[in-house]
């Protein structure tokens, strides 16, 4: 049978008046005439004059809303901030760190002279300096150490990464290339700066360093392929660049006369070697450039392996090659190791008097200087080249990691390159000015820089001189030659947040030589994940005009099978929510969410459809919402199901919320229902027509919980729909990388920004399996307050540090990020199915599945990590039963996984890259302080009563004993209500004790003093929750509640703790408990249980005795008894129960008989049909023509009699099939939407997955006896550990607390001074009183302040590199930060092109009304045009109901011709002329394309019987009808002339729709079998 045939529209809308439509000779009133179109089905509405009037939801943002716009205009402060400070930091110390390597070369030549500062020797005299040789030595080490330090940083790293993670051991070719290539870019760097730069003066010196890259150059010629753009214009330029390098190896030799200048070829050869990976490139055309390319890539999985060895070799080769220079300078090696203590230590300078040339103060030649023969020795500032090679190495550093954070952050064009750039003409410069100033006073730098010490000046000379005689613009050729070569580091495609190994091809850089290192070390083959040529292939894979789900690739595209498709890196985002009993409120924020990700999945696939920009944020979304329990028993038949109130709920909200979102009145077509083995579902297309489909679970026929619900969703999206497509294995593998399950709360609110965020995270890092966002909780109350302070610190100290120095160890299931790969992994979506059938599973499987899963992924090797800058709102508890139930589920399953990761520690750190031994041990330490954490608080209480109500160690103990004892009592022997009322009344009371602590605490504090170990801990405590406050400014007042915190400390660590323990064997859910229809099988076993209670009770009586009741029903073979009252019996047996099963045989006879009676009773009239009623469309139809199978009549209107809401069925009612005509299927709560049917694959899934994982667990009184046995076992188990382990404890410390006279430190601050005069000996007595520390005092300080350092540190780097993912997910649209070249509107046109399509693409406003923002100010009030508005609004005759409608009649009626101020874009932007003649253009050629396109398919198959009819005058198309009448829009239909968009509904009406808008009579007998047959 056709779709149409099985597929029933239900349609009823308010305010319609009756039409009667003729249908198989019988006339009814449907209150609807049905039209069909092409595109859309809708009825026709119309408004009554008088009833106009108009309601727009209110403008109210959801907390994340508020958060955001709050943030913006920071965080765009900042990123200024940023691009300023980033760009004054690399270009700054990028010179210092230049200048300092040059003014260190210019100490080590031997035998140097220079001017010397008469001021202190006599005004009148002139002198020089030659520096000695420890003076010299003290430089060369000075330049070694500036060498080595990053050398020795790239040993720590690579150390790290092989102990901590993983490193590949290399082949031995790959050793030896990188060995020889290190090991010639070390003696290049060894010749340059002990043999050629002391010979040159600064300004050549500093010139000759733009003359590196030759090999880099020439390598990147023979690299390129023939893909390459412009290829023929880029060689060229290529050759002239090697050309100008080349030039540099013949100046300053054939110039300066000096032999040892010819080494420059060599060591400029040599060191450019160093730089060769990231110029050769695997789609060279030559052989041996194609090999090396592969080795590059090799070396990427090995290099770190590597260079443990070769950072040590590079500098042992430098150093050698110190000695080398030292000897071939005719000195003794040994010099450099014995003159290090004098060079470093204090030595003299001798300064020798020469004859007064010139009669001034200029000398232009020291060389031939005469000497007087006097001289004076000074004393040397010892310490400068110590100072200078500090400043040197922290320059260099700060130039590399500032530089590092700009390609982090998208900043690298100005922030990076062009300071680099600009490094070497500043510093050149800076040196000509430097060196001007010296030479014309030779004391100009006195006071400031030792005067014996100073730049190799170059010789005196004009400006002319310096342009011919210095080859000034040789050296421009050079500095041009290297920005083409390093022209990449101007145009990066590195994602946001890319690794160091992403961004540089070595893990460190070149102290020395920082400006090239950063040029040449930075990677050239970073690339986007979404490439322009995606664009065509999704759409001709997926279809052009319709998009309702994600897309499925096959491979029937002609590609060979297993070649993988760029479409297949598209990142794929399923949204799958648990859902249960949320209210209205909860709902609504969750809806919200959902529908602002479709807004912006339809604005990102706009923009690459129609605006042809490439967006490297691009995803492909759907929301899958789980919903358990959502049937309940009918209320008309115990047989029959209907959906629960919190299934309508979510229907009727969802209108309300879309109309939320987009500021107007939307009305989102009715949801397609269809029939599932686990229930049902309900599939409903969003205005962005994305597709949000609700799973209704029936617990009678699926495993009913969130677990369960996580297992079909996984199974779902990675088994059914991602493995069974017939598609290559490698392009599966592709897409479960990149498909992400996005696991939602149903009472989750969210940005979309926030999931770009987790989604970055999940691009950095391949092997991340699951990233988690920051949960702020909502709701009002104190207990709401409490939360709101303890995720706070939860998520700023204790996850920031599991982030930093290990994983983060739950990734909560209310918002957070999974990669399918991840859990398509061994022993992770398997193992999550495993039934739990022990204790410990019920603990750790059922009560914290989230944390579970978490470390079922850390023991197969993923990392979890967290996001701060993700924010997402939930609603937390409230009250205080409910949040001691929730912490009651979490506390033990917590414990259990994180001791089932301890236990299974070093499989773990073998496996995974991210745990470390030290991180256990932190972890280790962070769980003994949970278990002992009852028995230290209650330590603290014992104190703090001593200390605040000067009572004795014992009496205090004895009165916090007794309330811990009764409320244990408590727990063990009463119901949970009394538990919980017994710990409120607790809490209350150590609330208020504890502000008596408090303040007895401060008093004691006060008599201690600040030096205290109690003061320096709160004090350093209380420091650290503020500065983390200060850090988190958006979060800054959630430090307020800390004081209803530290008030709850008793409550929450001590009462909570045990209440959790001692409740272990209770594994309900705790929270969202309400009232709900109990099912069918609940209430047969109630009946039951009420019979058996009722008739043991009955036995219990003395009249039942009496009389002789008995459970086994005996009867005797002789029996007698007295008036009834009593009966005996003589050999007795049991009683035959023959006449029970006749008596239960007829009672069930009965009952049918009866059933049919009433079945046939309400029979209807055949005539009853002319009366007016509500026809239910019911789903139980037959294939005959038979009168009497008919459908059943469905309730009646509110407003009509009982007596009248009798059936039209003229039959028996037929057996329903849950898949085929299930009842709830008819509700019209649900709205009436189509009916269609799960494919035989998807129902032959469901099956398979329900007998396999998923089968409802039958309630089984023997195995629930056992299960509850084992929870008591394991109940007492735990807590008899539990309670030894504090107990002793606590007895240890209370203990030592008793004698720690004898047994303590003295603490070595806050010692109190005691002065004491004594009159009969005058004497003066001075004591000193040390406070006292208990060695278990002393250990506990050090143990919570080692925990509270590592935290804090962690937390500070966390911050930073949460700033910096702010920073760099923050588009700066509004300022002047692009270069020249991008300045054109084109390119604005791209940056800006997601923000002009969401702009386009909003429904409020469409007609050019923008009603909800009109007159919206207060001086407005009397300008609105409220009449013009209601009119305009009665005569609408268009409700677009899709975002993509609404943005292409935008688009297409944009006239540049209109001016800037044109009204089709929302008056928040006003784009200018050019940027509206951007877009025009784009939409042109958008056009010619698609006409081109359909030209080739349409043809005389296009029943329009036209090929395209355009009316592009003036840029405007002819105007579109809700139908199917050409125009501009029509090219971008489907080749068959266009398909169903049930996204939305079309208005009827307008002028054009005679055409193709045809009667259809209602269907009002469906049938099904058909499918089936």
């Amino acid at each position: 049978m056709s779709d149409t045939g099985r597929r029933t529209h239900y349609e009823k809308h308010d305010h319609e008046e009756p039409i009667y439509v003729a249908n198989n000779n019988s006339i009814y009133s449907n209150g609807t005439i049905h039209y069909c179109s092409i595109y859309s089905q809708r009825t026709v509405q119309e408004t009554k004059g008088w009833d106009v009037f108009r309601e727009f939801p209110p403008k109210q943002d959801s907390v994340s809303m508020e958060q955001q716009k709050c943030l913006e205009m920071t965080v765009r402060m900042l990123k200024i901030l940023a691009y300023a400070v980033t760009f004054l930091v690399v270009l700054g110390s990028g010179v210092i760190a230049k200048g300092t390597m040059l003014f260190m070369t210019s100490q080590i030549k031997k035998d140097r002279r220079l001017a010397f500062c008469n001021q202190n020797l006599g005004r009148d005299k002139q002198f020089i300096v030659s520096l000695p040789d420890e003076e010299r030595v003290a430089w060369m080490w000075a330049i070694l150490a500036a060498f080595a330090i990053p050398e020795i940083g790239t040993l720590i790293r690579s150390v790290r990464i092989c102990f901590f993670k993983s490193s590949k051991r290399p082949t031995m070719v790959q050793l030896a290339v990188i060995f020889i290539a290190e090991s010639l870019h070390t003696i290049g760097m060894a010749m340059l700066f002990f043999k050629i730069l002391p010979e040159l003066d600064v300004v050549k010196g500093a010139m000759i360093t733009n003359c590196l890259c030759v090999v880099p150059a020439i390598l990147g010629l023979l690299s390129r392929s023939s893909k390459d753009t412009k290829r023929f214009m880029k060689v060229i330029v290529d050759m002239a660049a090697i050309v100008a390098q080349v030039t540099g190896f013949i100046v300053w030799p054939l110039l300066e006369n000096k032999p040892v200048l010819w080494l420059i070829p060599i060591a400029s050869l040599c060191i450019s070697l160093g730089w060769w990976e990231n110029y050769v490139s695997r789609q060279s055309p030559i052989g041996i450039i194609k090999s090396l390319g592969r080795l590059k890539d090799e070396l990427n999985f090995t290099r770190y392996y590597t260079y443990r060895f070769i950072s040590i070799w590079k500098c042992l080769l430098f150093m050698m090659c110190i000695l080398f220079s030292i000897w071939m300078d005719g000195d003794e090696p040994s010099m450099f190791f014995q003159l290090f203590n004098p060079g470093f230590g204090p030595h003299n300078i001798v300064v020798e008097e020469i004859q007064i040339q010139l009669g001034g103060t200029m000398i232009p030649d020291l060389v031939n200087a005469t000497l007087t023969g006097d001289s004076v020795e000074v004393a040397a500032v010892h310490k400068s080249a110590f100072y200078v090679m500090l400043i040197q190495i922290f320059a260099a550093y700060f130039c590399y990691i500032f530089g590092k954070f700009a390609c982090k952050i998208l900043i690298q064009g100005f922030s990076y390159a062009f300071p680099i750039n600009l490094v070497i003409p500043l510093v050149v410069n800076f040196l000509i000015a430097a060196c001007g100033l010296r030479n014309g006073d030779n004391c100009i730098f006195h006071g400031t820089v030792p005067d014996y010490l100073f730049f190799e000046s170059p010789a005196l000379f004009s400006l002319s001189d310096f342009i011919s005689r210095q080859m000034a613009w040789v050296w421009l050729l050079w500095l041009l030659s290297q920005t083409w070569i390093t022209i990449h580091i101007w145009t990066p495609k590195a994602e946001r947040l890319a690794s160091t190994e992403k961004l540089f091809i070595l893990p460190m850089y070149n102290g020395l030589l920082i400006d090239q290192s950063m040029a040449l070390n930075r990677k050239r083959d970073d690339q986007r994940d979404v490439k322009t040529e995606d664009l065509a292939e999704i759409e001709k894979e997926k279809g052009d005009e319709y998009y309702e789900t994600i897309s499925v690739h096959t491979d029937n595209t002609g590609s060979s099978p297993k070649t993988v498709k760029s479409s297949d890196s598209i990142t794929r985002i399923y949204a799958c929510a648990t859902m249960w009993h949320e209210t209205k409120d909860e709902m609504m924020e969750f809806l919200k969410s959902i529908l602002r990700l479709d807004e912006d999945q339809c604005a990102r696939r706009v923009a690459q459809k129609y605006l042809r920009v490439v967006d490297p944020d691009y995803y492909e979304f759907e929301t899958h919402i789980f919903l358990d329990d959502a049937f309940e028993i009918s209320d008309h038949s115990d047989d029959d199901s209907q959906v629960n109130r919190f299934v309508k709920l979510l229907v009727d909200t969802l209108d309300e919320a879309a109309s939320n979102v987009h500021q107007t009145i939307i009305r989102i077509r009715p949801p397609k229902k269809y029939p599932a083995p686990y229930g049902g579902r309900l599939t409903w297309v969003l205005p962005g027509k994305t597709k949000m489909i609700c799973h209704l679970k029936d617990k009678a026929k699926i495993r009913h919980r969130k677990r369960w619900s996580q297992v079909m969703y996984m199974y779902y999206l990675l088994g059914h729909r991602l493995m069974e497509l017939p598609i290559s294995v490698d392009r599966k593998e592709v897409m479960a990388e990149n498909t992400y399950l996005l696991t939602l709360d149903g009472d989750i609110d969210f940005q979309p920004h926030a999931v770009r965020l987790l989604i970055d995270l999940m691009k950095k890092n391949k092997n991340l399996g699951a990233a988690c966002g920051r949960i702020h909780p909502v709701g009002s109350g104190p207990m709401v307050w409490y939360q709101m302070f303890e995720y706070a610190i939860g998520h700023w100290l204790q996850k920031a540090t599991e982030h930093m120095i290990g994983c983060v160890l739950c990734s909560p299931g209310c918002f957070s990020l999974f990669r399918g790969k991840a859990l398509m992994d061994d022993n992770v979506m398997k193992k999550y199915t495993l039934r739990s059938d022990e204790a410990r599973h019920y603990v750790q499987y059922d009560q914290g599945e989230d944390r579970w899963l978490c470390t079922l992924l850390l023991q197969r090797g993923y990392r979890v990590e967290y996001s701060a800058a993700s924010d997402a709102y939930t609603h937390c508890p409230e009250g205080f039963n409910e949040f001691y139930n929730q912490r009651r589920r979490w506390v033990p399953s917590t414990i259990a996984n994180i001791m089932d990761l301890l236990v299974d520690y070093k499989h773990t750190i073998k496996i995974n890259d991210n745990i470390s031994t030290p991180y256990i041990a932190y972890q280790m330490m962070l769980m003994g302080g949970t278990i002992l954490g009852p028995g230290t608080i209650f330590l603290m209480l014992v104190g703090a009563f001593v200390a605040a109500f000067r009572i004795d160690n014992w009496t205090s103990f004895e009165y916090n004993l007794y309330p811990i004892l009764i409320f244990m009592f408590v727990c063990f022997t009463m119901k949970s209500e009394y538990q919980l009322l017994v710990a409120q009344i607790l809490s209350t009371a150590y609330a208020m004790i504890m502000m008596a602590v408090i303040v007895g605490t401060a008093l004691q504090l006060g008599e201690d003093g600040i030096g205290s170990p109690s003061a320096i801990f709160l004090i350093s405590l209380s420091s650290s929750f503020f500065i983390a406050a200060c850090l988190h400014p958006q979060e800054f007042w959630c430090i307020v509640p800390g004081i209803i915190y530290l008030l709850s400390i008793p409550s929450m660590y001590l009462l909570l703790i045990l209440y959790s323990v001692i409740n272990l064997n209770v594994v309900s859910w705790g929270t969202r408990e309400v009232q709900v229809k109990k099912t069918k099988k609940e209430i047969e076993q109630e009946k039951k249980e009420a019979e058996e209670a009722k008739k043991k009770a009955k036995q219990s009586s003395l009249i039942g005795f009496l009389q002789g009741v008995n459970s086994n029903e005996e009867e005797g073979s002789i029996e007698f008894s007295f008036a009834g009252l009593f009966k005996c019996l003589l050999c007795t047996h049991p009683k035959s129960n023959e006449e029970k099963v006749q008596l239960l045989h007829i009672a069930s006879t009965l009952e049918k008989m009866e059933k049919k009676l009433d079945s046939l009773e309400k029979t209807v009239d055949p005539h009853g049909q002319s009366r007016s009623r509500k026809l239910s469309v019911g789903l139980r139809g037959s294939t005959s023509g038979d009168p009497l199978v008919s459908v059943a009549e469905g309730q009646e209107d509110d407003n009509e009699s009982d007596s009248e809401t009798d059936t039209l069925s003229t039959t028996p009612r037929e057996k329903r099939d849950d898949l085929i005509n299930p009842y709830w299927i008819e509700d019209p709560d649900l709205k009436k939407g189509e009916v269609d049917f799960l494919s035989q694959s998807e129902l032959s899934f469901w099956k398979d997955l329900l007998d396999k994982y998923l089968y409802p667990i039958d309630a089984n009184k023997e195995e629930e006896a056992r299960i509850s046995r084992d929870l008591k076992e394991l109940r007492d188990s735990s807590v008899f550990s539990f309670i030894i382990i504090n107990a002793l404890f606590v007895l240890i410390v209370f203990l030592l607390q008793l004698n720690k006279d004898n047994l303590h430190f003295k603490w070595p601050l806050g010692v109190k001074t005691n002065i004491t005069y004594d009159e009969v000996t005058q004497e003066v007595l001075i004591s000193k009183e040390y406070l006292q520390l208990e060695p278990i005092g002393l250990v506990f300080v050090f143990f919570f302040a080692l925990i509270l350092v590592i935290q804090f540190t962690a937390m500070m780097f966390h911050r930073f590199g949460t700033i910096s993912h702010i920073l760099a997910s923050t588009e700066m649209n509004w300022f002047c930060t692009k270069k020249s070249e991008d300045l054109s509107q084109d390119a604005l046109l791209d940056k800006n092109a997601i923000a002009i399509v969401k702009d386009l693409q909003k429904l409020n406003g469409l007609d050019d009304d923008y009603d909800n923002d009109s007159g919206s100010g207060p001086h407005n009030v009397g300008r609105r045009k409220t009449i013009h508005n209601l009119e305009k609004a009665r005569q609408k005759k268009r409700n677009i109901g899709t975002l993509d409608v609404a943005f292409k009649k935008r688009f297409f009626s944009m006239n540049a011709n209109d001016g800037p101020g044109t009204p089709v874009l929302n008056r928040k932007i006003t784009l200018r002329r050019e940027t509206l003649k951007a877009l025009e253009t784009r939409r042109n050629s958008v056009m010619a394309e698609r006409r081109k396109s359909q030209m080739q398919t349409l043809g005389a198959n296009n029943e329009y019987g036209v090929t395209g009819m355009l009316n592009n005058n003036h840029g405007v198309p002819r105007h579109r009808t809700s139908t199917a009448n050409i125009s501009v829009k029509d090219v971008f239909a489907e080749p068959n002339g266009g398909q169903v968009n049930r996204g939305y509904e079309t208005s009827l009406g307008d002028e054009d729709d005679s055409n193709s808008i045809r009667l259809q009579p209602r269907q009002n007998q469906v049938t099904f079998q058909g499918r089936y047959q």
